[in-house]
Parts: structure tokens; C-alpha cells; sequence
């Protein structure tokens, strides 16, 4: 094992209804979706028909910039409805499954006799490239011109993450069988937990291992591109989840795409938060069923920094492993803030939990203030170990200044890099969203 990089700043948020590492069996989904919000910088493009059939790993639609990447069912069907909302931008695209689960078979290939143009080929008529997200900008993957390198990062540190050490118990050969694909692509780089005990992670062959210690964001691939190789002007980094790897690695080995996904149920509202075996965009209805502990909710596909709110029978999203209920926080708290707050989680002492260790915390969507100044105070830099000064890089994606963002380090971060600046900001401001305006701006004016 390389040298062990240890962070100092960063914030690990204790919310109560972490799951144990067990499985729950669950019935299988009657429908299924992909989501194009889930993909930054797509334009989608219809190839399908509502009443078409489908096998999983037919082309449902394409990116209309680049129409050779395909992004496919995950399951056979019936393609039920294109769900659209303002301007008929396309919101969800639903297929009804059949039971049947008849896959396309694209078959076997051995990686080692492959070029690097075939695997890019095969990637995309398989629908397996739109795994990958591309940095700067965190958009769809453009699979032509040069790919600097590849990263991977083997755990989450985010509030109530899914244990990537549990989920990849079985399937270490076709972890390993993916990371050699990868390196196919481009130099591949493996972010690993110190303490991790699975050898498919940190004796991974063909591909750079680098160990790390730390409070979240730790697990987030940004901040491990940051400290192994950062990312400069002109330059093309991808990355790609776990699960993915896994499935490409089947992929290669058996010729089939194979959409299974293992997701935790989690949070304080969920009465027996577990493991379940499920499908890529599979409904939550059957997930969820008869395990929330009250009506006045919030479900979340994601984690509670950076997911999706999602209804109760809405879908798990694309890259997405988790699925996290907590309160809704829609009911007025009187006098709270002069409370001692025993049971509030405040990462600047300003109640008195601070004094009770590591008890976890029921956490509800409440903000607890309203939106202020926006000031320089440091709070920011305490919780990113990124080389970057998010606070003036904030200030210059307000003013728009280009210039001011290139050199404020933009070309490092995304959303979920910069998730627990959100999260302590005292003045309240939606940094992810701003960050993105940033991002499409970059995107659009310097490309």
C-alpha cells in the first residue's frame, strides 16, 4: 500500500439511521426510469417510442451533441411514457418491465487483445460509457480526443453512505476484470480507504492505488484528483462509481450488461434501515414499502448533501447508491435557537451537543436562518481540504469574472466537492447551485 494521505479539514455529520451491513429482500419494481437531469451538459434525443418494446440495453435516447452515446434501458419491456415538464424538456423516461428480463447480448471480448479505440466503441454501443462523468464541469463524457486519466474512488464518507467494502463482497474479479478495461482508456487511479478491508481495492492491479485518511469530503473523487494529480486548463479527467466498474468489468467477461445495483435504505424516518439488491432507475415504491416511520418526510435519492428529493414512488437515480428519509422540516421551532439544543447538530459549538461526543443526530430539512451577507470568515476553508479559496472562488463565479475563476481553481471542483461549504455556510446561500452557474458559464465560454 502507497503512503496514506491524511486530511485535516473536512466534517464527518452523525445522522441517526444508519444502516447495518445486511440485506433485505424486496419485491422487484414494476417500472423503471433514466432521468436526463441526472446527466449534466445533455441535450436528450428520443430514438424510442411510448408502446415500443425493449430488451435491456436497447438505445432509448442519445445525447443529441453526441449521438453516439446511448443510453440504454436497464431492463425489457414496454417503454411507458416520456414524461416532460416546462419547455417539454424530457423529466423521466419510464419503462414498464415485462419480468421476463431479456438482455441484448453484445458478446464476450478479451480486453487484452482489444486497442483503445474498440473499448471506447464497445463502451458506447453497450450504453456502459455514460457511467463515466467528465471533469472540469462534472458533464457527460466526450469519448474523443485525449483522456488525461481515470479515477475511481472505493468509499463514500458522505452522512449515511453505503459500504462499498459490503457491496463489492462477490464480485472482486469483476471489479478487477473493470480496472483493467479502464486502463485500457487511460492511466486509472484508485482512491482507497486506509482502513479498508477489501484486497480487491487496495491490491488492485494495472492501475495507481492511493490510500486516504480522513473526515468527509475524503471519499469525494475531487478532492483525491486534487491531491494526486490536479486538474489544469485543456486537460480531460473522467470519473466513474464502484458498481459501475463492476459492471463493465461483467460486461467484457460475459457480453451482457448487467443493471443490477445494491443501494442502502437509510436515515432516522426508516424504521429497519438496510441493504437491497436492486435495478439501476428502479421505482421506490416496493423499496420503501411499509419502512417509513411517518408521513411528513423528505425521501432523497442520494445522500442529504448533494441527492435528489425524490416522491416516495419516484426512481433511484443514475449514479446513485443510496436512498435517505429524513423529517421534513416545515414546522416552526419557537425560541430553538435560544434552546441549549442537546439534540442539534452545529459544527460551530453553538449549542451544547457539541459537548456529548459522537451521539448521532435526527436532522430535518430546516435551515435554521435565512439567506445574509455573504462575508469571508473562514468557515468555508475548515471543511474543504482542497488547495482553493472557496470563498473568493464564490465571489468570482457571482461576479462572473472568468479570469478571477480559472485562477481560483473552478477547473477542481463540483457539486458534491463543495456540499459541506453549503452546509456550514452561515449565510445560508445554495453555494452547489452557484457553483454550477460557474460551471456552465466555464463551460459555454471557454469550453
Amino acid at each position: 500500500m502507497s503512503e496514506v494521505i491524511k486530511l485535516k479539514r473536512g466534517l464527518d455529520i452523525r445522522l441517526a439511521g444508519k444502516s447495518e451491513t445486511i440485506y433485505t429482500q424486496v419485491a422487484p419494481s414494476e417500472q423503471f426510469a433514466i432521468c436526463p437531469a441526472d446527466f449534466k451538459g445533455l441535450t436528450p434525443k428520443m430514438v424510442a417510442k411510448v408502446g415500443d418494446k425493449v430488451n435491456a440495453g436497447d438505445v432509448l435516447f442519445v445525447d443529441k451533441q453526441h449521438p453516439e452515446v446511448l443510453f440504454v434501458s436497464p431492463v425489457s419491456g414496454e417503454l411507458a411514457a416520456v414524461n416532460r415538464g416546462e419547455r417539454r424538456v424530457i423529466l423521466e423516461v419510464v419503462v414498464k418491465a415485462d419480468g421476463v428480463a431479456t438482455t441484448r447480448d453484445f458478446g464476450k471480448e478479451d480486453v487484452k487483445s482489444l486497442s483503445r479505440d474498440q473499448v471506447i466503441n464497445k463502451l458506447l454501443k453497450t450504453g456502459a460509457w455514460t457511467y463515466f462523468k467528465q471533469r472540469p464541469y462534472n458533464v457527460v463524457a466526450d469519448p474523443w480526443g485525449p483522456i488525461r486519466s481515470i479515477f475511481v474512488s472505493t468509499f463514500d464518507t458522505a452522512p449515511l453512505a453505503p459500504d462499498f467494502d459490503f457491496i463489492i463482497a462477490g464480485n472482486e474479479a469483476n471489479f478487477q476484470a473493470g480496472l483493467d478495461v479502464l486502463a485500457k482508456v487511460a492511466p486509472t487511479f484508485v482512491g482507497v480507504r486506509s482502513e479498508s478491508a477489501n484486497n480487491a481495492f487496495a491490491q488492485a492491479k494495472g492501475v495507481t492505488v492511493t490510500s486516504f485518511a480522513g473526515k468527509h469530503p475524503a471519499g469525494c473523487v475531487g478532492v483525491q484528483i486534487n491531491h494526486v494529480q490536479p486538474i489544469n486548463a485543456g486537460e480531460k479527467v473522467l470519473t466513474i462509481g464502484v458498481q459501475e466498474v463492476v459492471a463493465i468489468g461483467k460486461l467484457f467477461s460475459t457480453g451482457v450488461m448487467d443493471f443490477a445495483r445494491v443501494a442502502v435504505v437509510c436515515g432516522s424516518e426508516v424504521k429497519k434501515p438496510t441493504y437491497v439488491r436492486t435495478t439501476l432507475g428502479s421505482q421506490l415504491t416496493n423499496i420503501l414499502k411499509d419502512n417509513i416511520a411517518s408521513d411528513n418526510v423528505r425521501v432523497i435519492s442520494g445522500n442529504v448533501l448533494t441527492g435528489t428529493q425524490v416522491e416516495s414512488n419516484g426512481y433511484l437515480r443514475y449514479y446513485d447508491s443510496q436512498v435517505t428519509v429524513i423529517p421534513e422540516g416545515n414546522e416552526y421551532e419557537f425560541l430553538g435557537w435560544a434552546m441549549p439544543g442537546l439534540n442539534k447538530f452545529s459544527n460551530h459549538k453553538t449549542f451544547l451537543s457539541w459537548l456529548t461526543g459522537s451521539k448521532t443526530y435526527k436532522l430535518d430539512t430546516n435551515m435554521h436562518g435565512e439567506h445574509r451577507a455573504f462575508v469571508v470568515s473562514g468557515e468555508l476553508d475548515a471543511v474543504l481540504p482542497m488547495d482553493i479559496y472557496p470563498e473568493f472562488l464564490f465571489k468570482a463565479i457571482m461576479a462572473q469574472d472568468i479570469d478571477k475563476m480559472i485562477e481560483l481553481g473552478i477547473y477542481e471542483v463540483v457539486e458534491e466537492d463543495i456540499a459541506l461549504c453549503e452546509f456550514v455556510c452561515t449565510s445560508k446561500l445554495n453555494l452547489q447551485k452557484i457553483l454550477r452557474n460557474g460551471l456552465d458559464l466555464m463551460a459555454k465560454e471557454v469550453g
